[in-house]
């Protein structure tokens, strides 16, 4: 066997890694809603369909009618590392990602100020897989993980043009992580664990919406930080004999902050045919300053942990344009959209990790809407960016720069009554 730094080290980074991929911008899943993808995921200030119950639950209540939504958004995304002192070259061969969302927005037939929904989400998750051998599988060799959100909102029309909602967040989740141990067999392999996890946490998101009946729109929302707690935790270990009493297999339990969000939203229509939207989010990461994980069993190899994490709260912009292209006297038929966004990373240097690989980012979206009929509508949209990221880490000295491209189109149905 030959361990390569003290092993209580790399355990404790195996674990904290584990819930860090919860929190990066680059594993939040920013795909609610087909529509508001197409226009750079823009949509606190628009009242389109009943994802309204996610982005901005005071907009519902404006709902024309009835409404069942569901879409999915498969997430086609590898990353690229160059070591930076061997400039050796490692890639992921991650499996094709699938958040979905699905919606049931209803609108009381008694008072048409008043509609209820309830929303299930996946606004957190992803599958990385990195090859074997890999120079970095001390610290990740595998990943998957996604966080649910489940939200029954209320949504009233307090006038004609301001509407206000709210919902409780019931957030259940699960993650599994994979590592190699830098101890080995007498053939020369190494060690290896594996840790799993389920966690709860509840919220509320609630928001404002002004509809001024014709040239403008505005909302404001606020989703709140959630805090998930980790009660059933479990460590699994591959280790030479000489050493399965230093790593016992066991639980662990931990508390772990998903972060809030504020978002103010404008929607201007200049002419008959034609959107032009914009939200600003403020992202409160900040929250995410310390992991701790508190094993059952403890050994001199595996302790008790705690790590600085230091994210910093963050500002993204999204922007788009929707466009009415083929028309009838029934309305728009065929719906055009293009958008993009801006987005800063909450991780700060010294802290990018394998799992999440994150950065500044620029990205682009385009979309389609046909409508069939007064009840039947298709959406599609597609989203498309590139980061890249150069950083030592100062846990594991992992250096070098990761790329990330990430190719995702969505696809959703509508049907209204």
């Amino acid at each position: 066997m030959q361990p390569n730094r003290p092993l209580f080290i790399w355990t404790a980074i195996f674990a904290l890694s584990l819930f860090n991929t919860f929190f990066s911008q680059g594993f939040q899943v920013n795909f609610q809603g087909q529509k508001q993808q197409g226009m750079g995921c823009a949509g606190s200030a628009l009242m389109q369909d009943a994802s309204a119950l996610f982005y901005n639950p005071g907009a519902a209540c404006f709902a024309s009618a009835s409404e069942v939504n569901v879409a999915s958004t498969p997430i086609f995304a590898n990353v690229m590392y160059v070591d930076s002192s061997t400039q050796e070259v490692f890639r992921t061969k991650n499996p094709v990602g699938t958040p979905f969302a699905a919606y049931a927005l209803i609108q009381s037939k008694k008072s048409h100020r008043l509609a209820c929904g309830i929303s299930i989400t996946t606004p957190f998750g992803s599958t990385v897989q990195y090859e074997e051998a890999w120079i970095g599988r001390f610290a990740i060799t595998r990943l998957a993980m996604k966080v649910f959100h489940i939200q029954p909102t209320v949504s009233f029309k307090v006038t004609d043009n301001i509407g206000v909602g709210a919902g409780f967040v019931w957030s259940p989740g699960e993650v599994e992580l994979e590592k190699d141990l830098p101890v080995q067999f007498n053939d020369g392999t190494f060690g290896h664990a594996k840790i799993s996890g389920t966690a709860r946490g509840f919220g509320y998101n609630a928001g404002v919406f002004y509809n001024s009946g014709g040239f403008l729109s505005a909302g404001l929302s606020y989703r709140s930080g959630i805090n998930m707690a980790v009660k059933t935790g479990t460590v699994e270990f591959q280790v030479p004999g000489g050493l399965e009493a230093n790593f016992p297999n066991g639980s662990l339990t931990s508390s772990l902050p998903l972060p809030s969000v504020v978002t103010l939203g404008l929607n201007v229509k200049p002419c008959k045919n034609w959107n032009a939207v914009l939200d600003v989010n403020y992202v409160g990461w900040k929250t995410y300053d310390t992991l701790s994980f508190d094993y059952a069993t403890n050994t001199s190899s595996l302790l008790d942990t705690k790590s600085a994490r230091r994210y910093k709260s963050i500002l993204a912009f999204r922007a788009g344009l929707q466009f009415a292209a083929i028309s009838d006297e029934s309305g728009p038929k065929l719906i055009g959209r293009i958008g993009g966004g801006f987005g800063f990373s909450p991780v700060q240097s010294g802290h990018v990790t394998p799992e999440t690989p994150d950065a500044d980012r620029w990205y682009g979206t385009a979309g389609l809407s046909y409508v069939f009929s007064q009840h039947f509508s298709l959406d599609a949209s597609l989203y498309a960016t590139k980061l890249q990221r150069a950083d030592t880490n100062y846990e594991t000295g992992l250096s070098g720069t990761f790329t990330t491209i990430a190719f995702c189109p969505g696809f959703g149905v509508n049907y209204k009554w």
